[in-house]
């Protein structure tokens, strides 16, 4: 092996033992937080020094935590069918549109991925507090649906991008109208786009504090706004068991998306006249 060769296997591996490193430290907090879910013991102490799921149980059982559960199904629900339908319609725009100010709008709508979350939430509560908005559901579904809006529009974007849009020509010119076109052309290839942005639009909803503790009140408290308040009156081993049910809840819908990814779309041959 020539010097060459050898300095670049050094350059890998040393590139390898850095992501290494990296991953490590980011994912080392979870190997933390689950075994102190099934602790025995009435504080958080690590390692734990006996197992118990007795904080499993008290977290189905406590009301507080679980209206704060359903009102983050119902907000996430409520966003990522927006986001979704919104973000959708906003990508055939940006793709397939022409009109003046495109290049601009582009980037105004995907701003909320880049400017500071706190920013946001001090503006949308100033906004929602004039409209008596605060502490309503209604608010947490507008903000957090512009926060999601982005995620869709990029993931839709890229499928649109890579389209053959003579498929929807050849099925209109067959005697399909654009409804069928759509849901039966279209659609069916997109789709892998349109459900991995519905699923980072539930994701973003559903693990949002900074928007929350802003304009959710004490009316529609949200499930990481009630552990973020569990962490400052209690401190006992059930914020480590709803940690670790959010981890598992994420990792199946980011499982889903890598599978939704490999999956090949299929068209129906049928068009109908």
């Amino acid at each position: 092996m020539t010097g060459k060769g050898r300095a670049a296997n050094r350059q890998s591996a040393a590139l390898y033992a850095a992501g290494g490193i990296v991953v490590l430290f980011l994912i080392l907090p979870i190997f933390i937080v689950i075994p102190i879910s099934f602790s025995s013991s009435p504080y958080l102490q690590f390692p734990p020094k006996g197992f118990s799921l007795q904080w499993y149980r008290k977290f189905f059982s406590s009301y507080t935590w679980i209206a704060a559960l359903f009102t983050s199904i119902k907000v996430a629900v409520a966003v990522t069918a927006l986001a979704t339908l919104l973000g959708t319609f906003a990508s055939f725009s940006f793709v397939r549109g022409r009109f003046w100010g495109k290049q601009l709008l582009y980037p105004f709508i995907l701003s909320p991925m880049v400017i500071p979350v706190i920013i946001f939430a001090i503006a949308v509560y100033f906004f929602f507090s004039k409209m008596h908005l605060i502490g309503k559901p209604a608010a947490l579904i507008l903000a957090h649906t512009v926060l999601a809006v982005p995620f869709v529009i990029i993931n839709v974007s890229a499928t649109l991008k890579g389209f053959d849009i003579n498929l929807e020509k050849a099925a209109m010119n067959l005697g399909a109208r654009p409804l069928q076109t759509f849901l039966r052309i279209t659609f069916p290839l997109i789709k892998p786009g349109v459900i991995t942005g519905a699923l980072f639009a539930f994701i973003t909803s559903f693990d949002e504090i900074v928007v929350a503790m802003f304009i959710s009140g004490t009316t529609a408290v949200t499930l990481p706004k009630r552990m973020l308040e569990g962490i400052r009156s209690e401190i006992n081993p059930t914020i480590s068991a709803v940690s670790t049910i959010e981890i598992a809840a994420v990792l199946i819908i980011l499982l889903a998306t890598g599978m939704l990814g490999k999956k090949k779309p299929a068209v129906s041959r049928d068009t109908g006249t």
